[in-house]
């Protein structure tokens, strides 16, 4: 029996995955099933372009499902983390000590990443850097434009 991945995520991220899993299966066995109905009436399968991607997408959202559902069968909430130590959840306040401009991030996992939304993977270099740290620290961050130090200015827990 293979060992179970536990895969951290906040109640937000959870919830998020659970409803994209529930509209991905709708999806799927209406929309999808009614689009292959009608590309099949359009005649011979084999030169059928408009059969052909749908079945493509029909692909893609199935396994994006079996994604989903891995991750959630895996998921363990992340609650009440420490205010005093960047962790996966927290809310973290740094301060570019170059430009001294302020920015707020959250740490997350991998699985829930999304810069525009400023959640910051752990795996990242910057979330490497934090994870750990405590309010008043500085890191040091190398990028190709140099050295970039932040200073963990807060943190807030999730």
């Amino acid at each position: 029996m293979a060992k179970k991945s536990t895969i951290y995520l906040t109640k937000e991220g959870y919830e998020k995955f659970k409803k994209e899993l529930e509209e991905l299966k709708q999806k799927l066995m209406y929309e999808i099933s009614e689009r292959i109905k009608e590309a099949r009436e359009l005649g011979d399968l084999a030169e059928n372009t408009e059969y052909d991607e749908v079945k493509n997408e029909q692909g893609r959202i199935g396994s994006r499902i079996v994604e989903l559902e891995q991750i959630l069968n895996n998921a363990e909430i992340i609650e009440g983390t420490d205010s005093n130590v960047v962790s996966v959840g927290s809310w973290v306040l740094i301060r570019n000590l170059n430009t001294g401009e302020e920015r707020s991030i959250r740490i997350v996992t991998p699985q829930e990443a999304d810069i525009f939304s400023d959640k910051v993977s752990t795996d990242s270099p910057v979330g490497r850097l934090l994870v750990g740290r405590k309010a008043g620290d500085v890191v040091r961050l190398k990028t190709p434009a140099g050295l970039v130090r932040y200073e963990v200015v807060g943190i807030k827990a999730e």
